[in-house]
């Protein structure tokens, strides 16, 4: 498996066909909300099985902090360890750019795995699309 950094317009359809699947299919998240007016400030990110795309995610910066938003990967790739590579690649992209502390909204299903890979829960519980979320940071 490769994270990739989107730089085509193949890449980038990858990436939104992959969050369109999981988000919109799956979680029944409207379209407009999830493909959003930040997609062309942001860094995107797609991870490959071979020439697959099974995974996506994305990278802001707002106010000096790094924003990861919109990790997924499809339901048949799940518990395979795409999630972290994903989280990595983002997480070095960040380093990269002298960006050291990231903050995320998780689904509450997913806040386990985000505690795992460092990730500390700042807030309560809150609705975002329909489905609860906590706020999450880690330095890096």
């Amino acid at each position: 498996m490769e994270v990739k950094i989107v730089s085509t317009e193949q890449e980038m359809n990858d990436a939104l066909s992959i969050r369109r699947t999981v988000f919109v299919d799956e979680q029944q998240v409207p379209e407009e909300e999830e493909i959003d007016q930040y997609e062309d400030e942001a860094t995107h990110f797609v991870l490959y099985d071979g020439v697959q795309p099974i995974g996506a995610g994305r990278f802001r910066v707002l106010e000096g902090i790094g924003k990861v938003e919109r990790i997924c990967v499809l339901s048949t790739n799940r518990k395979s360890g795409a999630g972290k590579l994903i989280m990595n690649a983002i997480e070095d992209y960040a380093a990269s750019k002298d960006i050291h502390k990231l903050k995320l909204n998780a689904q509450t299903h997913a806040e386990d795995f985000y505690a795992r890979i460092g990730y500390e829960t700042v807030s309560d519980i809150f609705m975002d699309a329909g489905i609860p979320h906590v706020t999450m940071v880690k330095t890096i």
